[in-house]
């Protein structure tokens, strides 16, 4: 049996290869298209049981196989991989398009809509269906016959950009690394930054230190070493990846103006002005102008904090390091510098504290403590050996299943994210290939943290533990729901400027030492982390935070405008929106050679496009959330971690998933609006008198 075809179980990574991937797919589609034709004829029923189930059921089984191959495209970028994933790719977009298109099964939602069943169904059920119908008009189903060709080619066009700009960015991230020979090149940089490179030479049999663009080299480089002309170095590599600087083939520029002119035209085809309209449909803003007063609002409480620590780091390059003039690739490590000053401890320091063993113990802690569950070592075929499997339970009982995936690799795309491999549904009675009533949900959590060099256990530094509490959010959104409509079940569904609110909330925790202190103990000692460096890297949080909230803001109405008053194919390049992005929020601004959006994947090869606003939307919404934990430590005097509230912050937004509003549910939590007072003072931008 082809092992893409056995939803029986996990997925089967010890099986799957890439020639499975073009029989089992089109078998999918195959069985999909005759499925509904079947459910589009006349003696079918309009009602939920005999028409929108089995197109549930069925998406499902090709969403499962489909979501596989592109975990595995993102984790396993080998050619064979890659050239599987690419086949299928335009019929698989194909196929979604098409079924987004017809507008016969747009007539039958919309006839159960309209039918007397629609009343009686749950409000699951009817918020399913609400979706589907806007997905619908979003899909094109209601263009007119002759322009669905040009739209359904427009989405097709679009699927093979992204693809190609997500491997544009990985291909020229692996083409370069710096290769030292003297070690008095190295000075500054940390011992076991120093020791992965050695590995990293001695894997491509070559004497000396390999340093690469994967984050972690590239970070530590930046951040401690000596050497001016190798941070330069390295950091005119990276920010030109994928531009017209390099290789002719791996240049995004000419992808960047097509997905743009592409996004334009489907707007209007759909009757919107611009593509950021169309994005915000699905999302809690209302329009794109309510969007750009939030950032500009958001920018104009932080440019005042942004300015005074630039103010006091280029003061403190001038007079301690020497730099007259700070350039981009000087910032990091002035910033480490000043840090350890002002501060007296260094990350580094601070990295050999949180050894990965104690990190996920302490995580899971949490979890536990938070929610009364359990988290336990499980088996699972994987992909790669490294990679760990775990189970949650609950009264005795599985509720779901989670894969770990910490390190970075060549073979890997860069940063962090989480993926779904199962949802949570409720299967039908007739199901009989499968025992459970209640399906359980199984997610992947993705890292690109430093590996293990040696017999010592990874390291992971404060800010790569931030990192793996806001994916693991992410994963118990999906994780922990109790909704069991699969459409709106965990994550989907879910308001994509909400979406960060749970992975945003998680964060929180890893600034808490009743969190801390149970998951530190030094690499070489054992020791636990001691509360005076705690404290010190408490007073050291809101480090630098303007100048961090004023470049995410930057990022977001860069976005934000290329996809609403930017006109693709006119006059005004894409670099040149950038500038005026940043003459507007940015008080630092890199040299004119930097290629920043040549490699921001996010809005053009993932979901955030006109969306990326969506962080700091979220993160009003978190800290306004998290607050209601420290009302409970004060009030109750613990600490933050209170069973009681995260009970609440379960029922009320975990587990709701997509099934209703999440300002309701925001609402049902706090019992009222959302207010940025607890960001802004969790940000240190609150003037003190």
């Amino acid at each position: 049996m082809n092992p893409l075809l056995d939803f029986s179980g996990l997925p089967c990574f010890d099986a799957v290869l890439p020639d499975h991937v073009a029989p089992a797919i089109r078998h999918l589609l195959g069985e999909n298209r005759v499925l509904t034709e079947r459910l589009l004829a006349p003696e079918t029923p309009v009602t939920w049981d005999a028409f929108v189930q089995p197109l549930i059921d069925a998406n499902e089984c090709l969403s499962r196989a489909w979501g596989i191959v592109g975990h595995l495209h993102a984790v396993n970028d080998i050619p064979p991989w890659r050239e599987a994933y690419n086949a299928l790719l335009p019929e698989v977009t194909s196929f979604y398009v098409e079924l987004g298109q017809n507008l016969a099964l747009f007539a039958k939602y919309q006839a159960l809509a309209d039918s007397a069943e629609f009343p009686r169904l749950t409000p699951a059920r009817k918020r399913i269906i609400e979706n589907e119908l806007r997905d619908f008009r979003l899909s094109g189903a209601a263009l007119p016959e002759a322009v669905k060709p040009r739209f359904k080619a427009i989405q097709e066009e679009l699927s093979a950009l992204a693809a190609k700009f997500s491997e544009n960015v990985l291909d020229a991230t692996n083409a370069h690394a710096e290769w030292i020979g003297d070690e008095d090149q190295l000075t500054g940089l940390p011992d076991d930054v120093k020791a992965a490179a050695r590995q990293a030479a001695a894997n491509d049999g070559r004497p000396g230190w390999k340093f690469t663009l994967h984050a972690p080299a590239y970070i530590p480089v930046l951040q401690y070493a000596d050497d001016r002309d190798l941070r330069a170095r390295m950091y005119r590599a990276y920010a030109t990846r994928a531009s017209e600087f390099g290789k002719p083939e791996w240049d995004n520029g000419p992808l960047i103006d097509r997905i743009l002119a592409l996004r334009h035209e489907e707007a209007q085809l759909l009757g919107y002005a611009n593509f950021a309209e169309v994005s915000l449909v699905s999302k809690m803003a209302e329009s794109p102008q309510q969007v750009a007063v939030f950032l500009r609002d958001m920018a104009a409480r932080a440019r005042p904090f942004a300015e005074r620590d630039l103010a006091e780091l280029r003061d403190f390059a001038r007079e301690r390091l020497g730099l007259d003039a700070l350039e981009a690739w000087d910032i990091a490590r002035a910033s480490e510098k000043l840090r350890q000053q002002r501060y007296s401890f260094s990350d580094d320091e601070v990295k050999q504290y949180f050894p990965e063993p104690k990190v996920m113990a302490g995580l899971f802690h949490v979890i536990e403590t938070l929610y009364n569950v359990r988290i336990l070592p499980d088996t699972a075929p994987v992909w790669e050996p490294a990679v760990r499997f775990y189970r949650i339970e609950r009264g005795g009982e599985l509720i779901g299943q989670f894969y770990v995936d910490l390190y970075a690799r060549e073979t890997k795309r860069g940063g962090a994210w989480m993926d779904e491999a199962v949802t949570r549904r409720r299967r039908r009675p007739a199901s009989a290939e499968f025992s459970k009533t209640v399906q359980t949900p199984v997610a992947y959590l993705n890292c690109n943290f430093p590996a293990p060099v040696g017999d010592k256990p990874a390291t992971f530094s404060h800010d790569d533990v931030i990192t793996l509490f806001h994916e693991c959010g992410h994963g118990l959104h999906h994780l922990l729901t109790l909704v069991d409509e699969l459409p709106v079940s965990g994550i989907h569904g879910v308001e994509w400027d909400a979406v960060e609110l749970p992975s945003q909330f998680m964060e929180n925790f890893c600034w808490e030492w009743a969190v801390i202190e149970n998951m530190t103990a030094h690499v070489d000692s054992g020791e636990p982390l001691p509360r005076v460096l705690f404290d010190k890297m408490l007073a050291a949080k809101n480090f630098q935070s303007g100048l961090f909230t004023l470049r995410q803001l930057e990022f977001g109405l860069f976005d934000l405008r290329l996809h609403w008053d930017f006109l693709p194919g006119g006059d005004k390049r894409v670099l040149d929106l950038l500038d005026q992005v940043r003459r507007e929020t940015a008080v630092i601004v890199p040299p004119e050679w930097n290629r920043f959006p040549m490699s921001f994947s996010h809005i053009f090869a993932g979901g955030y496009a006109a969306g990326y606003f969506s962080y700091k939307w979220a993160e009003v919404l978190s800290a306004d959330a998290f607050e209601a934990f420290e009302d409970a430590a004060r009030a109750k005097g613990g600490s933050t971690l209170d069973a009681e509230t995260g009970e609440r912050f379960w029922r009320e937004i975990l587990a709701v998933g997509g099934s209703r509003d999440a300002l309701e549910s925001f609402k049902s939590f706090r019992g009222r609006e959302p207010r940025p007072d607890a960001l802004l003072r969790h940000s240190g931008m609150v003037e003190t008198v």
